[in-house]
């Protein structure tokens, strides 16, 4: 029922995230667009099997918005870091219904010709300390493939959690990919593993 969709690295501003990916991954960010709704902009890039990376920022020139912005930005500070990964559901309130307590209500949303639904926390923070993934459905085409390419393959997506084996249960129905990794500790982690041009990086 749900298939991952992309990840995103957070960051103050999009200058320093785009550093960040620069340094550890050695592939440059392209060009993303504004979201109105929530009151932040992006960049994107193409990645290997469909998937694509984000790096997202408040935007300083958007009037805030009326509630919490989402993946929780308003509280992130500090170094820019993989901080999100989000799947996508043919069904989005059917699978919704499925994932742990306040993991969203559906908003619609739009940028440029895109259209799509997003599970939003109304406070703005996903469940398990923003290691639950945040659910979407597209309304038309997936923008991957018009995305500028990295040819960065993502090998391994690591999540660690206390109480990752409790999300792992409520996950296991509904998301089956081998490539993703919830495991038990102290603190909530998000890392990823990449290859690129024939190495393995880390982000």
């Amino acid at each position: 029922m749900l298939v991952l969709d992309h990840i995103a690295v957070a960051a103050n501003t999009l200058d320093e995230g785009r550093a960040f990916v620069a340094q550890r991954l050695g592939i440059e960010m392209g060009p993303g667009g504004q979201h109105a709704r929530f009151g932040t902009h992006n960049l994107l890039i193409g990645l290997e099997d469909g998937l694509y990376m984000e790096v997202i920022a408040i935007d300083p020139e958007a009037p805030p918005p009326p509630d919490a912005r989402w993946f929780d930005l308003d509280g992130f500070a500090g170094a820019p870091c993989l901080h999100n990964w989000i799947c996508r559901s043919e069904d989005i309130e059917a699978a919704l219904a499925q994932m742990p307590a306040g993991a969203g209500r559906v908003v619609d949303l739009a940028r440029g010709d895109l259209r799509w639904k997003m599970a939003v926390p109304q406070e703005g923070k996903l469940p398990y300390d923003e290691i639950c993934p945040a659910l979407m459905q597209w309304q038309g085409d997936h923008p991957a493939a018009k995305l500028p390419q990295s040819g960065a393959r993502l090998k391994r997506l690591e999540l660690t959690h206390p109480d990752a084996d409790t999300l792992a249960a409520t996950l296991a129905p509904l998301l089956q990919d081998p490539r993703i990794a919830l495991q038990t500790g102290d603190a909530p982690l998000m890392r990823a593993c990449f290859e690129v041009e024939g190495q393995e990086r880390w982000l």
